[in-house]
């Protein structure tokens, strides 16, 4: 059965047993999250919410927090001798989805 949830402002699409990477958030590794469900369904059945799908559930298990490999970046100002090189990791957090089930 497939799901998508909203996390973080962005919307992932999961299975049972399926890893996940979304964006960070606060909690200790080995607890449970629960999560807002857009859309649940499979190839016979489907149920789309308004947004939010009431009734609906899953479930995730934090595996890790951690921080995404760096990206370069570069800030340029033309004739003004000016030019900045910066790094970034995005921090992240990696879920297990446990468990997903409809109303």
């Amino acid at each position: 059965m497939l799901a998508i949830i909203r996390t973080g402002g962005k919307q992932y699409l999961v299975s049972e047993g399926e890893k996940v990477k979304i964006e960070k958030i606060d909690g200790e590794m080995g607890s449970t999250l629960s999560f807002e469900v857009l859309y649940v369904g499979d190839d016979k059945d489907a149920q789309v919410g308004t947004p939010i799908l009431e009734g609906a559930k899953v479930e995730g298990k934090i595996l890790a927090q951690n921080r995404r490999d760096k990206v370069w970046g570069i800030k340029y100002k033309a004739k003004k001798r000016y030019k900045v090189k910066f790094g970034h990791r995005q921090p992240y957090t990696e879920v297990e989805i446990v468990k997903v089930s409809a109303k």
